[in-house]
């Protein structure tokens, strides 16, 4: 029982084995990734058999505006989690309580602003991005209930990274499939038995994300042995808010970033026709399972260095980076190797007309010749900003997708152009994502190298016990 227990308690990285660690973290987060998908998944698949095509287009189309939304989350949760991460490796309570307690206010006022403002902005955002009529009122209807909901949706993600930077991930992920598993049930519930169309499927997930928060928040509250969550310490610490938001932007920002890359490079992709657009469809399903354990190490450096460097153990935070970078690698490059002799299987998955498994098996070997190369960037990606470097990883991939995949996708295709390929040769679009891939390994080793992130720990300086605090309403 013990055993079990532990488990599900704050998880010291600072000690043990590097690569033990490390691996044990990153386990959870591949199954939470993987339990994502599948959810996913399973929800398009309710929504379009109950509902219809135009129901599916409907929660599809609102995508780009929750992406935008996920953004602003996905940075303020990375921030804390680096924040929480050294503050606990430093074994520095006070400090920890009050970002913890910063966290939580802060994402409460964040939570009230999408509450008032998304409703009055989501339709004419929809628009904006020339939504078709025949949907735009699902559209509608889907997001002002998501946005009513947001505070569930906020605090899941902003605690769930509190709760990795302590070494937690095994409560994230358990939270994480009660809330898939619920969200599927409430949509069969709400769509199949009480026939509520879109919104109910906006219900179902503002519902489990709100459990999952509720979930969060009880973890967080009995982990008194580590850090206090009073009354006291829900203040908005004005010098933590600045530096949550310091760190978390840049990840916000690369998450944008690469958003905007993809929307520009799709454009060039639907100029090929509806063969290259159903194999990009189709390569990049495979695509974000075949991602998954470089993300999922990615986000483990993040921890593990954070920890390490509040310890002030760059020994350990150097050695876990060789173990990391390896294990990453190593899997990556098992995938590649599976993905190479069975692309064809797994293309027939999908389709069984052989033009389309033929042409997808043969883009799918461009780009999986480059997942070792983002094994590496992300595992240094991630030991960066656990140390307090979240700038270097944005830089990095704003020259590798802005400047580089970019101009190289729309080049290519550009000096290929024949009486056969009249836009030019489709290979154009995934070499240069192979070739990114590679420069973006090649920066990070380079800058890596150079040290720079050495010096931006949170924990160096005495900053934050002479801030000022702003008390809660």
């Amino acid at each position: 029982m013990a055993k079990l227990q532990s488990l599900f308690a704050a998880n010291d990285m600072t000690e043990g084995t590097p690569w033990k660690g490390i691996l044990q973290f990153t386990i959870p987060l591949l199954l939470g990734n993987i339990a994502q998908q599948l959810y996913n998944t399973a929800d398009s698949i309710i929504v379009g058999r109950y509902i219809g095509d135009n129901a599916l287009a409907a929660v599809g189309s609102a995508g780009p505006i929750l992406n935008l939304l996920l953004v602003l989350f996905v940075g303020i949760a990375v921030g804390a989690g680096i924040m929480v991460s050294q503050y606990f490796g430093a074994k520095d309570r006070e400090q920890l309580s009050k970002t913890i307690g910063t966290c939580i206010v802060l994402t409460a006022f964040t939570s009230v602003i999408i509450m008032v403002v998304g409703p009055m902005v989501s339709r004419p955002l929809l628009e904006l991005l020339n939504t078709p009529a025949s949907i735009i009122d699902w559209c509608t209807d889907y997001l002002n209930i998501f946005f009513l909901g947001a505070a569930g949706f906020s605090y899941y993600n902003i605690l769930a990274g509190v709760l990795r930077g302590l070494g937690d991930s095994i409560s994230a992920l358990v939270y994480l499939l009660i809330a898939t598993i619920l969200n599927v049930i409430l949509d069969i519930i709400f769509v199949a038995v009480f026939d509520m169309g879109v919104p109910g499927v906006a219900l179902a997930t503002i519902i489990a994300q709100a459990v999952s928060a509720v979930f969060c928040l009880l973890k967080l509250v009995k982990m008194k042995d580590i850090f206090d969550l009073n009354w006291s310490m829900l203040k908005i610490n004005r010098e933590l808010s600045l530096q949550i938001i310091k760190l978390g932007l840049p990840s916000g920002l690369t998450q944008a970033i690469f958003s905007m890359a993809m929307i520009v490079v799709q454009s060039l992709t639907n100029s090929f026709g509806e063969l290259v657009i159903a194999a990009n469809v189709i390569i990049m399903r495979v695509d974000g399972f075949a991602m998954m354990p470089n993300f999922s190490f990615g986000n483990a450096m993040t921890t593990f260095t954070g920890q390490n460097i509040g310890a002030k153990r760059i020994d350990r935070v150097q050695e876990g980076t060789r173990d990391g970078v390896k294990m990453a690698v190593g899997v990556s490059a098992v995938i590649t190797l599976l993905l190479l002799l069975f692309g064809h299987h797994l293309m027939r998955v999908f389709t069984t007309t052989p033009e389309l498994v033929d042409f997808s098996v043969r883009m799918l070997r461009i780009l999986a010749l480059g997942y070792v190369a983002v094994a590496v960037t992300q595992s240094l990606s991630g030991v960066m900003r656990g140390a307090g470097d979240t700038m270097t990883p944005m830089w990095i991939s704003l020259i590798t997708t802005v400047g580089l995949r970019v101009p190289i996708a729309y080049g290519l295709a550009y000096l290929t152009r024949s009486e056969l390929y009249p836009t030019g040769r489709p290979e154009s679009v995934f070499i240069s994502l192979l070739v990114s891939w590679t420069l973006g390994a090649i920066l990070s080793y380079a800058f890596f190298k150079k040290g720079a992130w050495k010096t931006k720990s949170v924990t160096g300086s005495n900053k934050q016990e002479k801030s000022q605090e702003v008390p809660s309403a």
